[in-house]
């Protein structure tokens, strides 16, 4: 092999080898968007918690993979307006006992997120599942938790629980489909006195 045909095959190699590179490079990057798009502040909260890009897209990466092994119920109406009656019971019992109303708020999201077909024996699995579909409304979810865990241990203001209250509704309208108080409902005006930051 003469010297000039050596040189054509390195120069070959190291096309070839620079096209897989960029052909990697626009892969990662095409997956690293659609992951972002997806997944919204999730996806920055997963990136600051792991400390590292590439160990947050892996574990999002998994949580679609186990996401997708789940088998996701709609509602019937039955249901849902079983839930939207209970919703607007919840509400109306916030003015008199807001530590109660909180309580059964979480509860109530709690079987809402179970009939839908996630599992819900632990929270922060529940939270990874509830991620794929439901990343904007995530942040929501966990402040609300947070609230109604520390007004079980009786630290939260009456002003923190009407907080949980609407974070609350902002999961569970998402996985209601639906606005739990319609703008014709009696407990509506309710909403827009005390618990509303729309």
């Amino acid at each position: 092999m003469s010297g000039t045909q050596i040189a054509v095959l390195i120069v070959v190699a190291v096309i070839v080898l620079a096209v897989a590179g960029v052909a990697v490079y626009l892969g990662r990057n095409r997956s690293r968007r659609r992951l972002q798009e997806r997944f919204g502040p999730e996806y920055d909260r997963t990136v600051e918690e792991s400390g590292s890009r590439e160990a947050a897209e892996k574990d999002l990466l998994d949580r679609e993979r186990r996401h997708a092994e789940l088998t996701l119920i709609p509602l019937s109406d039955e249901s849902r307006t079983r839930y939207t009656t209970e919703w607007e019971r919840i509400q109306a019992m916030f003015i008199d006992s807001p530590v109660a109303a909180v309580a059964e708020a979480d509860e109530l999201v709690t079987q809402l997120v179970a009939e839908r077909g996630y599992p819900t024996e632990n929270y922060d699995e529940q939270l990874r599942h509830l991620s794929v579909e439901h990343a904007n409304t995530l942040g929501h979810y966990r402040d609300a938790h947070e609230i109604s865990v520390a007004s079980a241990r009786g630290e939260a203001s009456t002003e923190q629980l009407r907080k949980a209250l609407v974070h609350y509704r902002a999961l569970f309208g998402e996985l209601l489909e639906a606005d739990p108080l319609p703008p014709n409902s009696p407990a509506s005006s309710t909403e827009n006195t005390h618990t509303s930051h729309r």
